[in-house]
């Protein structure tokens, strides 16, 4: 099994970022989070992090054919982005919506997920551990 992690814009600033919204928890620990957990259930992970939209549209379309799943937390480009949005319909690879807030009870404009429309599953609010049940979900077969 082999799992892509993607982070968009800002997900690199974790830590200093509202942390009452994000958690004090920095983007390399998140990181080592991931990569100990995909570790202990012998999962092949790679992780990105770009603030650049067609960065992250290219990421996506170079998993074709090489990933098992894709675990997404587009940030901002979540409200606004269909260019990402096609990208994972493009590659009909898994895909799950992955937010460390609880995004369904913050601003309005972030009650838009256009990413939403391709994932096979989305996890809100469950802070950075929602990444390891995303991982989880894709290896266990969903």
């Amino acid at each position: 099994m082999k799992i892509l992690v993607i982070n968009g814009p800002n997900i690199n600033m974790l830590g200093i970022r509202e942390p009452q919204h994000y958690g004090k928890e920095t983007y390399k620990d998140l990181i080592e989070k991931i990569e100990k957990h995909c570790e202990e259930k012998n999962i092949e992970v790679k992780t990105y992090q770009s603030n650049h939209e067609g960065d992250l549209v290219d990421e996506i379309q170079n998993a074709y054919g090489n990933f098992d799943g894709i675990v997404i937390n587009p940030g901002a480009y979540t409200h606004t982005s269909i260019a990402i949005l096609d990208a994972v319909k493009s590659v009909y690879i898994p895909t799950v919506e992955v937010h460390i807030s609880k995004v369904e009870e913050r601003e309005d404009f972030r009650q838009i997920s256009y990413i939403r429309l391709g994932c096979v599953k989305t996890i809100t609010g469950h802070g950075t551990d929602g990444y390891l049940e995303a991982i989880d979900f894709l290896s266990e077969g969903r």
